[in-house]
């Protein structure tokens, strides 16, 4: 009997396990869903992972982080420049996402070239790099 018990716990301690591995492994997160905590958190983590030689598109970015919080597009000669704005840390809560509130990413004919601060330099001086 008690054998039959301890066979069946073991047996639902390995479909539980089974089960959380699936999720971690399969379920995609979607910022969408998130309450703005970890949405922000989510965004941080993904744009601290960005390298020099990755070579990241737009779409690709959209895709992973969603609609972004603030975005702005021009035409300088033959480049599109898009900077897009991603809620990376609370300022002020005030219920309002203002451009400190976020780390700017800048896509020239929709390739990443440079983030941060200096997203914002190279985006006002109209070109894809300093």
């Amino acid at each position: 009997m008690i054998k039959k018990v301890l066979q069946y716990i073991i047996l639902g301690l390995a479909v539980y396990a089974a089960m959380v591995m699936l999720v971690v492994n399969f379920y995609k997160d979607d910022p969408s869903a998130m309450i703005w905590q970890d949405r922000e958190a989510f965004n941080k983590r993904f744009i601290e992972k960005l390298s020099v030689d990755s070579d990241v598109e737009l779409e690709e970015v959209l895709e992973t982080l969603g609609s972004p919080d603030l975005t702005y597009v021009k035409k300088s000669d033959d480049d599109v420049l898009q900077i897009v704005f991603y809620r990376t840390q609370l300022v002020k809560p005030d219920g309002i996402t203002t451009q400190d509130e976020c780390t700017g990413l800048l896509f020239e004919n929709g390739k990443l070239v440079i983030w941060g601060p200096s997203a914002i330099v190279a985006y006002e001086k109209g070109k894809g790099s300093l």
